[in-house]
């Protein structure tokens, strides 16, 4: 019987009650009908919890409803954990205004646009009679507001807003024990590009994997949440067999910010779904990571939208969260930021170190209608005018942000701002251009809340690729995937900071060719964390070296080698370090024959980045 597990348990009740019996904590995102609110895990490592999200481009979503079951009846105050997402850059009143219902009315109290960080905003009271209420939240703009979760209790005090001792507080009040999710060779976690191929190859070959995914969907920058299309070139010299299985999951059509449907997520939840030895686990974030010495023994996940938690234990991990969480919660080496030009002896490197990263990308397009589009004034603390509005009625991946904030603490403002550049820029062109008549008819689409990031930790490895291994074509004897993109880093664009300074949205990219490159097996496991692979933009690269690894065909190509070596571990009971100084002629062999399951034409059609072509010795 196929192993598989997707979107896991629905609570009928979803008042999760304290032991107390004096108050009831509802999580805004376990919601029975969450209308046209949406799902937001993208901070739950600052916030402990996911919430959600009236994300209506401008127009109010349908109601979320829910039913919560209550201890005993009589008076509650009801607090809400709810977020001014515009107050860094506004003081004022913010647009992410919604309402409370209690029995489909309104309580007539406006929450989500006052404070400067998320509070617990008083929501008045309410008398609960058969210990029953059904409540629900009404959005009024259709800009953004948020819920994190509803506290009723008899007390007039809300809860903490301290993070440890706020988690401390859910963990009591939920009553979650975790469960074990079941027996595994490899856990994967991160259902990216990356890590979808690693599950993938590491299944064809025998490997029983668990592969956690904390959306709905898979394929990360290359899904329909965040639109990304594939980069790099697959099915080339040294191993033209590595990319059948990117080659076979990839979408055939290419571009950025276009339609849902491009993206083609069905296709790789099918193909994981066809592999007998993958279990899925989609809408599950790993939070927490269990050591023993030098080893990873364990992983705890929670269900974004129910809070069940799983653990997974297995004799061997695989990074692909983009973010290098797994590691970084396993106490791995890692970077992050620019090294110097000392450090590495980079000509690319800046003279000094700092934290600067390649930012992310919150994308939109609008379509033309048949009649006058409305979009209401939006003006929350960046101006724009004639000389600095972008006339453009779509935005991909130059719409940039964050690169000089931390690409994990600070990520909630990044994308933030993300959507408050592009909300604000078309509020100007649609009411106060002098080119407004362009814009009558037009009317937002889709504007992206999933951001698509392109830099943050970096694990390090036996082996940290640098610029000069690329630009000398420096080969090593564990060479493996091979990267074809240029080294493209991206930087503020000058023209947009000159008109936001310390504002700026846009980026410009800075090319430098390379010959085509394989990558080094040892950046694709960890050096001090024993049973570690990783696989996408978390592996051991410089900055700079990051610039050509970080598109999706060939951190895919990544994943592929992951998987074969993970098997190999498996067959000879070692560890991924073990596959490098016992059984590389073994990786060589499985990286030249591939995992191919199906005869496809190459379907890469769309490579901006150009290489001098292949290099031979």
């Amino acid at each position: 019987m196929k192993n598989v597990v997707l979107f896991i348990i629905l609570f009928i009740t979803v008042g999760l009650v304290e032991s107390n019996a004096q108050s009831v904590l509802v999580e805004a995102e376990s919601f029975q009908n969450k209308g046209g609110w949406v799902v937001d895990q993208q901070f739950m490592d600052q916030m402990g919890s996911p919430y959600i999200m009236a994300h209506g481009m401008g127009e109010p979503v349908a109601d979320a409803t829910t039913t919560v079951q209550f201890p005993k009846d009589g008076a509650y105050h009801i607090f809400v954990r709810t977020f001014n997402w515009t107050a860094p850059w506004y003081e004022g009143e913010g647009p992410g205004k919604f309402e409370l219902l209690l029995e489909g009315q309104s309580t007539n109290i406006t929450l989500g646009s006052e404070g400067s960080e998320w509070i617990w905003q008083q929501a008045g009271k309410v008398n609960v009679v058969n210990k029953t209420l059904k409540i629900g939240l009404r959005d009024l703009t259709g800009f953004n507001g948020r819920v994190d979760a509803i506290y009723f209790s008899k007390s007039a005090n809300p809860p903490t807003n301290d993070f440890t001792a706020l988690n401390e507080f859910r963990n009591k009040a939920l009553k979650i024990k975790p469960r074990k999710a079941g027996k595994f060779d490899l856990v994967v976690v991160g259902g990216g590009v990356a890590g979808t191929a690693a599950a993938i190859s590491a299944a064809r070959l025998g490997v029983k994997v668990a592969l956690i995914q904390d959306r709905p969907v898979l394929g990360g920058n290359n899904s329909s949440e965040v639109r990304v299309h594939l980069g790099g070139r697959v099915k080339v010299h040294p191993f033209p067999a590595l990319g059948d299985v990117v080659n076979e999951m990839g979408p055939t059509r290419g571009g950025n910010a276009q339609p849902a449907a491009y993206y083609e997520d069905e296709k790789k939840m099918e193909m994981v779904l066809a592999e007998e030895n993958i279990s899925l686990f989609t809408n599950y974030r790993a939070y927490e990571v269990k050591t023993k010495g030098a080893k990873i023994t364990g992983v705890w996940a929670r269900n974004i939208e129910t809070s069940e938690e799983l653990f997974f234990s297995a004799p061997l991990f695989a990074d692909c969260t983009g973010d290098g969480t797994i590691g970084f919660l396993a106490g791995a080496d890692f970077a992050m930021g620019r090294e110097s030009k000392e450090q590495y002896g980079e000509a690319t490197a800046p003279e000094k170190a700092d934290a600067m990263t390649m930012g992310a990308s919150v994308q939109w397009y609008s379509v033309e209608s048949e009649k006058e589009e409305h979009f209401p004034d939006f003006q929350y603390g960046v101006e724009f005018n004639e000389a600095n509005a972008e006339q453009v009625t779509m935005g991909e991946w130059t719409w940039e942000t964050g690169m000089n904030f931390n690409q994990i603490s600070e990520f909630e403002r990044i994308r933030d701002y993300g959507l408050l550049v592009v909300f604000s820029n078309w509020s100007f062109l649609k009411n106060h251009s002098s080119k407004k008549q362009k814009y009558q008819n037009r009317k937002l689409d889709w504007v992206a809340y999933i951001a698509g990031k392109r830099e943050s930790r970096r694990l390090l490895g036996d082996l940290v690729l640098k610029e000069q291994d690329l630009t000398n074509h420096v080969l090593y004897p564990d060479a493996s995937a091979p990267t074809s993109w240029t080294i493209d880093l991206h930087y503020p664009d000058p023209k947009n900071t000159a008109h936001f300074p310390e504002k700026e949205f846009k980026s410009i990219a800075v090319h430098k060719a390379i010959h085509l490159y394989p990558i080094p097996y040892r950046c694709f496991y960890s050096r001090n964390v024993d049973n570690l692979f990783m696989a996408g933009r978390n592996i051991s690269v410089t900055h700079v070296a990051l610039g050509t690894v970080r598109v999706m065909r060939t951190t895919g190509m990544m994943g592929e080698v992951v998987g074969m070596a993970a098997s190999i571990a498996t067959a000879h009971k070692t560890n991924p370090w073990g596959v490098y100084q016992n059984y590389l002629d073994e990786l060589n062999g499985l990286m030249e024959v591939g995992v191919g399951k199906y005869k496809m034409e190459n379907m890469q059609k769309y490579n901006e980045g150009q290489t001098l072509g292949p290099k031979t010795e």
